[in-house]
């Protein structure tokens, strides 16, 4: 029998061979060097070369290394002159260009070290010998020097060097070159430079058509991996290829660099607004896990952070390539995978921090916003069939935007014969409840001659609330007049919804970024009233300032049918 996977100090056992390898109660005894057969697809073959390599349009830096010159390599980098060059300066905002610490991030050393967060049975299994390599792909656009460094490094430091055929990072037009050009000195590492921004699906796919590993790592720029973190996962790519792995997730704080532990029973989720979340495993769920090792099966990734067999990425189709910049992409290869044959994982003996922000440091050319509503209408339209609807009865404004031409996706998804979405929701996510009511109200606001309006200044991120005139644009309500009441008692314009900051009267109404099932957001229609679910008291406008009509805030007080100022029209477009 060959070596398996099994549990000992420091020695490897011997398992007897599973008859189904798939078989999740007793994972860890899967065959080591057996993989399921790959006759339906097609090999794509790679070469090597040394220095820099055309690769269509675009320049790739390539190394080869033996691992006995590693003391040598690291020699070369100047780790000092290459923090410095781009180091935060005293007086500047640390959290202006990356939306994170950089001032805590560049005091912090490269090579840290980081808790071992995983259960302590993990570190009893020893994984197989001859695992493959694999081709590490990190897409970056304007990183902090100090994070990007801490990513390889933290790669390089807790990796057995046999696993890393290469770390290959695509740099996507950042302001310098540099940024990425000086790390080729590294280990393993190659660099490839966008001419243009591409975003991160294109960024992916440059980096997987050179890749020279059997399987495919994605990795953002900026986490640092965990002890062992790699051979859990590239196990049970080689156990079945169908498989698309994924490490537990831990936080490494925005603010501090803390590297915090995450829950190991989570998995991810979403809502119908295709709203990514992570959720608790249902006590069920729980119940069948005797060991918690076991690897748990995921509706949906992240995205940010998986393993994927190479060829097994190419017959799916890759990503889809008219997706724009930055989300959605992770909704829509995840029910490609899953209704094509394959399978999500979380694996909890692999952990892998990652700075999570709470907003972009970028730009997107079209907006975040539209660039979000667009790749996530492409994914309903090409995967979500008839339930496409609820989509768009949680996003009403995606109804009239454009995203593009999806002739391509839908025969890919013919060609492979892939499952319906009902299918999907049946037997991969059946907790994701379907509405019993999908019907989207869109129109004015009125009190009066005055229409609810968001207004927004310039250098405010967040627009204000006012009672405007009503505005028409060639017999058309003013877009910033135009609000929609879902069936999930939001009132909503765009991505941002009405919601209170207090419950308490007299408390502001403001426009914040949507969150189902945030109690603060909801509102349901009494009469001529706009009643606020949580507090029950009413949308009203109150006097402010110099008391002119124009000053109007909007607010919530207790409901009085007899004032004016709670009297609301909605009036459809």
């Amino acid at each position: 029998m060959p070596a398996c996977i099994g549990e000992g100090n420091g020695n490897p056992l011997q398992y007897s061979c599973l008859e189904n390898p798939r078989d999740g109660r007793a994972w860890w005894a899967a065959v080591c060097g057996v993989a399921q057969s790959r006759t339906q697809l097609k090999r794509l073959s790679s070469s090597s070369s040394l220095g820099w390599r055309k690769e269509g349009t675009h320049k790739v830096s390539v190394q080869q290394i033996s691992d006995g010159d590693w003391d040598d390599l690291w020699d070369q980098f100047d780790e000092r002159r290459y923090l410095n060059a781009k180091k935060w300066r005293v007086g500047d905002d640390p959290y202006k260009l990356y939306a994170f610490n950089q001032r805590e991030s560049e005091r912090i050393a490269s090579n840290r070290v980081v808790p071992d967060t995983r259960l302590f049975r993990c570190t009893l299994l020893v994984y197989c010998a001859d695992l493959p390599p694999t081709s590490i792909i990190i897409a970056f656009h304007n990183e902090a020097r100090s994070t990007l460094l801490r990513t390889i490094r933290s790669i390089l430091n807790r990796t057995p060097m046999n696993l890393i055929q290469e770390i290959i990072l695509v740099d996507d037009f950042s302001n310098d070159p540099e940024d990425c050009k000086q790390l080729i000195k590294l280990p393993k590492v190659k660099c490839l430079r966008n001419n243009e921004r591409q975003g991160l699906v294109r960024s992916r796919i440059r980096g997987a058509d050179i890749a020279q590993g059997t399987t495919l790592t994605f990795l953002d720029s900026h986490c640092e991996v965990n002890r062992d973190w790699l051979q859990p996962l590239l196990h049970r790519v080689k156990e079945d290829y169908t498989r698309v792995v994924c490490p537990v997730i831990d936080i490494i704080h925005l603010d501090t660099f803390n590297y915090i532990e995450s829950a190991s029973e989570l998995r991810g989720g979403f809502d119908w607004s295709l709203h990514f979340q992570w959720e608790q495993l249902t006590p069920e769920q729980k119940a069948r896990r005797l060991d918690p090792t076991e690897p748990i099966r995921t509706p949906i990734i992240a995205g940010g952070l998986f393993v994927m067999d190479k060829s097994w990425f190419y017959y799916l189709g890759k990503y889809d390539m008219d997706m724009d910049i930055w989300g959605g992409e992770n909704f829509e290869i995840s029910f490609r995978v899953w209704m094509c044959g394959g399978s999500l994982e979380i694996v909890p003996c692999s952990r892998v921090g990652h700075v999570f922000r709470k907003k972009h440091p970028y730009i997107f050319p079209d907006g975040n916003a539209n660039t979000y509503i667009k790749n996530t209408k492409r994914t309903a339209e090409v995967w979500m069939d008839e339930y496409k609807q609820y989509y768009y009865a949680s996003r009403p404004f995606a109804l009239e935007r454009p995203f593009g031409n999806i002739e391509s996706r839908l025969n890919l998804r013919k060609n492979l014969q892939c499952q319906s979405f009902k299918w999907y929701l049946e037997n991969v996510y059946p907790e994701l409840r379907v509405p019993k009511d999908s019907s989207i109200h869109k129109g004015s606001i009125r009190q009066r001659q005055k229409c609810l309006e968001a207004q927004k200044q310039k250098d405010q991120e967040i627009s204000n609330l006012k009672l405007s005139p009503c505005v028409k644009t060639e017999g058309k309500d003013a877009k910033s007049q135009i609000w929609a009441f879902t069936y999930t008692q939001q009132i909503l314009q765009e991505e941002l919804c009405l919601s209170v900051i207090t419950l308490f009267p007299g408390a502001p109404v403001v426009l914040v970024l949507c969150k189902n099932g945030d109690k603060r957001q909801q509102w349901t229609k009494t009469g001529s009233r706009i009643e606020h679910m949580a507090s029950h008291l009413c949308l009203d406008t109150d006097m402010f300032g110099d008391g002119t009509e124009t000053s109007r805030e909007v607010v919530i007080n207790p409901c009085e049918s007899s004032l004016m100022s709670q009297h609301w029209d909605l009036v459809s477009s």
